[in-house]
C-alpha cells in the first residue's frame, strides 16, 4: 500500500449513460498518513461460506497429521501458494442435526449449517429456524457496503414437493429471520446486473435498442475511465486496467453462455445464460464473487455448490451417478 497526499473517496464510482460501476481499492483512496492514523483504517474483514451438500469424501480433505500444515491434502492442492494462510479445523459437529433426524438427514444438514439451532417445521409454510451467522455478520458489515450479502449457488430451487421436512431448509443455508430463508442466485447474468446494473431483456427490440446505446457496460464509461486515469498514479492505473479487464472478461463469458444456452429465447425480463458445463459455471460464479469483494460492494457471501437432495451427476470428471450411488474406492 502506498500512502499518497492525493485522496479519492472509497465510494467513487464510474458513471456514464446510466451506468454506475464501483471501483476496487486503490492506493489513491488511502488518506495521507496523519489522516490514516486518526481514522484507524484497517483492512476490510470478509466472510465467505461455501457449502457442499450430500456428504464429503473426507480422506481427500484431511491433512496427514496435526500441527503445522506442511503438506496440503489432495483436494486442496490449488491453495498451495497460500498454504501459510490456511487454517484447518477438525473435530467439530453440529448437534442440531442429530436432534432433528425425523424424515432424513438432508434438511437438518443444510437447515442448521450456519446456526446449529434445531428447527421446527411441519410444512414450508410452517418453518421456524434461526437467524444464521452470516446474516449477523451482514448486519454489521452492511454499514460499510451497498449490498448486505450475496447468496449464490450452482443450482436453483429445483427440488419441490419431496424435500423431507421442508424445501426451504434444503435449498438455502442463509436465514435473515427465523421464518425467512434467503434464496440463492445461480444465474451469472442476474448476479452481474445486481453488481453493475443495466438490466436487459430477451425482447428483440429492447435488446437491439440497448445494443445501439451501449454494446457493453465499459463502452459507456470510456470518458470516465480516461479522466480517472489522468488523476491517479501508475500503480493505480495498472490496478484499474486489471480490474476493468476482469469485468470485460466476465461480461464476455456471460454473453457467450447466453448465446449457447438458447438461440430463440422466450420474452422474459432476464436473459438466461447458465453454462451447461459445471466447471465453467462454477468459475464464472466465483469470478463474480471475487469482483463483488474487490469493489467492496459486499463483505459477506454464501455459496451452495449444490442443494441438499440434489441428484446431479458429474460425467465430465468420470462420475456418472448421483451421490447415493457413489462409493469411495
Amino acid at each position: 500500500m502506498i500512502i499518497t497526499k492525493k485522496h479519492l473517496s472509497r465510494r467513487t464510482v464510474l458513471r456514464g449513460l446510466g451506468v454506475a460501476v464501483a471501483l476496487p481499492w486503490l492506493d489513491s483512496m488511502v488518506p495521507a498518513l496523519t489522516a490514516l492514523e486518526k481514522s484507524g483504517a484497517l483492512p476490510a474483514r470478509r466472510l465467505g461460506v461455501i457449502y457442499v451438500p450430500n456428504g464429503m469424501a473426507l480422506p481427500y480433505w484431511r491433512p496427514k497429521a496435526e500441527g503445522p500444515l506442511t503438506e496440503l491434502p489432495p483436494i486442496l492442492q490449488s491453495l498451495q501458494p497460500f498454504k501459510d494462510q490456511v487454517l484447518m479445523i477438525g473435530g467439530l459437529s453440529n448437534d442440531a442435526v442429530a436432534k432433528k433426524s425425523r424424515g432424513g438427514g438432508h434438511s437438518p444438514a443444510s437447515g442448521t449449517f450456519l446456526s446449529s439451532v434445531p428447527f421446527k417445521a411441519e410444512t414450508d409454510a410452517n418453518v421456524v429456524s434461526s437467524v444464521t451467522m452470516d446474516q449477523l455478520a451482514a448486519k454489521q458489515f452492511s454499514r460499510e457496503t451497498q449490498i448486505a450479502s450475496l447468496e449464490l449457488g450452482m443450482e436453483g430451487a429445483f427440488v419441490t414437493g419431496s424435500c423431507e421436512t421442508s424445501c426451504s431448509l434444503t435449498n438455502s443455508i442463509s436465514w435473515s429471520s427465523p421464518t425467512t430463508p434467503l434464496s440463492i442466485d445461480n444465474d451469472p447474468r442476474s448476479v452481474f446486473e445486481r453488481l453493475f446494473g443495466l438490466t436487459g431483456s430477451t425482447d428483440a427490440r429492447t435488446r437491439h435498442a440497448y445494443d445501439r446505446r451501449s454494446r457493453r457496460i465499459l463502452d459507456a464509461l470510456t470518458d470516465e475511465v480516461t479522466s480517472l486515469n489522468a488523476s491517479v498514479g501508475p500503480t493505480d492505473r495498472a490496478k484499474l486496467d486489471e480490474y476493468l479487464t476482469s469485468i470485460r472478461d466476465v461480461e464476455r463469458r456471460i454473453e457467450n453462455a447466453e448465446a449457447q444456452a438458447s438461440r430463440e429465447l422466450p420474452i422474459v425480463e432476464q436473459p438466461v445464460g447458465i453454462p451447461a458445463d459445471f466447471g465453467e459455471h462454477a468459475a464464472l460464479m466465483m469470478d463474480l464473487l471475487a469482483l463483488a469483494y474487490q469493489t467492496d460492494l459486499t463483505r459477506v457471501s454464501t455459496f451452495m455448490m449444490g442443494s441438499e437432495l440434489s441428484g446431479r451427476a458429474y460425467p465430465e470428471i468420470g462420475v456418472p451417478d448421483s451421490h447415493h450411488q457413489c462409493r469411495i474406492t
